[in-house]
């Protein structure tokens, strides 16, 4: 049985992740829409779907290890190591300073498999990959669970995204939303 994206796309509903409102995404750009990436990383068999996913479409590439951005790419990054049987590492930081620390041994014997979340630019996987090169190792794809945008997404690798779901979003300083005073939320953040 092959991969379904319908079904996650019905999991998002299912799990009540894609959120309406006014939001300000990572990316600093503001959309109507928002997914809550935790509905679906709370649920392990979730998960472990998305991983063995990756895992079959990357099996060949010798991942010695699997690095995402914190927070979500944290739980992703560990089950996809523990299902190839490597080591897994993430990335701190914001935007494009991002950093490995907690003495993550990262090195030029690594070939590495990025993993993320939900990506509308691609700003946080990008400035993961350049804190693993910095290391000297070697990435060698990257998976992305949802890609919210509409054009084609260039991560600079062999990019796996397992759903597309294009949803607008808007510079903050031509945004519709914000012209008609809606409240800006930040997800994941204490609101005011």
């Amino acid at each position: 049985m092959g991969w379904d994206p319908e079904a996650l796309a019905l999991e998002l509903d299912r799990t009540g992740a894609l959120l309406k409102g006014h939001f300000l995404l990572t990316s600093g750009r503001h959309s109507r829409d928002y997914i809550e990436k935790f509905r679906l990383l709370e649920k392990p068999q979730i998960v472990e779907r998305i991983c063995a996913e990756w895992k079959r479409r990357f099996e060949r590439d010798g991942i010695s290890l699997v690095a995402g951005p914190a927070v979500g790419g944290i739980v992703l990054a560990y089950e996809l190591a523990r299902q190839i049987g490597c080591r897994y590492a993430f990335t701190e930081g914001t935007g494009h300073d991002r950093f490995l620390g907690r003495g993550f041994a990262v090195g030029p014997g690594d070939s590495v498999l990025l993993v993320d979340d939900v990506v509308t630019t691609g700003g946080s996987l990008k400035a993961t990959w350049e804190a693993i090169a910095r290391t000297g190792a070697r990435v060698v794809g990257a998976g992305i669970v949802i890609y919210r945008g509409s054009e084609p997404l260039d991560i600079g690798v062999r990019t796996e995204i397992l759903l597309t779901l294009p949803l607008d979003t808007f510079d903050p300083e031509t945004c519709p939303l914000c012209r008609r005073d809606l409240p800006l939320v930040r997800p994941g953040k204490p609101q005011d």
